[in-house]
């Protein structure tokens, strides 16, 4: 195996992994009815924040409420993973590396 591929492969394995740290510490934010709820995810996908503001908080309507939050973690989940491939795939060249992103 040419050693000048085996280089180019380790230096690629080493900027995904500084990327893939630096997403944990970067935030997206989504939020939903009017941003009575907002919802921040990191770069990782793991939900950091929920807020909730209580003129949604109606024990009548927990539907409601429940259908809120769905919606804004569902968002920023999405938001979570637009940056993510942004910045993995970058990196990547454009390659469909399955399981990395």
């Amino acid at each position: 195996m040419d050693k000048s591929i085996l280089r180019q492969a380790q230096q690629l394995q080493a900027k995904l992994a500084k990327a893939q740290e630096e997403l944990g510490n970067l935030t997206v934010e989504a939020s939903s009815g009017g941003g009575a709820i907002k919802v921040v995810v990191d770069g990782h996908q793991k939900v950091r924040t929920v807020e909730i503001s209580p003129e949604v908080i109606d024990a009548e309507d927990v539907e409601m409420l429940q259908d809120l939050v769905m919606t804004a973690v569902n968002e920023a989940i999405n938001k979570s993973q637009e940056l993510a491939n942004k910045r993995l795939g970058s990196l990547a060249g454009g390659l469909n590396i399955p399981g990395l992103f």
